[in-house]
């Protein structure tokens, strides 16, 4: 997958396809070689993104259970930067509620308190997706080989998350100041602090755990829209702020 974004520009096969054994383990581990080939070309590690956390991007995609990928500093854009479309392949936008953990998170064992209480600061982001993959046919082993789909992300400014009622928190998208989708917190699991949960839980099933300074996006609140070229695309809530960023 890292030297079919970087040297080839063109689609890949899905790996299920060719190689029907694979399990969501060899997914998992095929991600993390190629974040530590990025790594070694000089990224540097920054969290994790959370997909296919609401009903509404599991019909659009067709998975029926979340996934993880990684974030590296390769990846961020700045709050009102600029992104140039034509480096990605066939783009798509959400909004979403990110989280920026104070304290380590290790499990197993985790509850929604203890992920509370490790979780630092909250912002509304941006995440975008593309694939490398024709998606036809894509099963979650393939997603999670492909880093969750996680092209690029833009976080808005942390706040606080005392006293915040995220499950009821209405986060919305706009292209050039229209409103094209929008969803509640309680979209994602329930409650986004699920999503660092599950995260938390999934990565002590490999030994491994969050540490203070993970940003966790925490999957889109509606399903995902394609990344409009030559607009501006903003995301923004009641109690979190806003955040945009200019698509070239």
């Amino acid at each position: 997958m890292f030297f079919a974004e970087h040297d080839v520009h063109k689609d890949v096969p899905l790996l299920t396809e060719r190689r029907p054994s694979m399990t969501l383990e060899d997914a998992y581990q095929v991600q993390w070689r190629g974040a530590a080939l990025r790594i070694e070309r000089g990224a540097r590690f920054l969290g994790h993104k959370v997909g296919l956390t609401s009903e509404a991007m599991q019909h659009q995609v067709g998975i029926g259970e979340p996934d993880s990928g990684i974030l590296l500093d390769t990846m961020a854009v700045a709050n009102g930067g600029t992104l140039l479309a034509r480096k990605l392949r066939t783009p798509r936008v959400e909004a979403e509620i990110a989280f920026l953990l104070g304290d380590d998170l290790v499990g197993p064992g985790i509850s929604d308190g203890d992920a509370r209480e490790a979780v630092s600061g909250v912002c509304v982001s941006l995440e975008v997706i593309d694939s490398r993959f024709d998606l036809a046919g894509i099963t979650l082993a393939d997603s999670v080989a492909d880093n969750a789909g996680c092209a690029r992300f833009v976080l808005g400014d942390v706040v606080a998350v005392e006293g915040l009622n995220l499950p009821d928190e209405d986060v919305a998208i706009r292209v050039a100041g229209q409103t094209v989708g929008h969803g509640r917190g309680r979209e994602v699991l329930g409650d986004p602090i699920r999503s660092v949960v599950w995260l938390a839980e999934r990565l002590a099933g490999f030994g491994a755990g969050l540490a203070a300074g993970d940003i966790v996006l925490t999957g889109a609140v509606h399903g995902s829209i394609p990344l409009p070229r030559g607009e501006s695309v903003s995301a923004s809530s009641p109690h979190l702020g806003s955040v945009v960023l200019h698509v070239s």
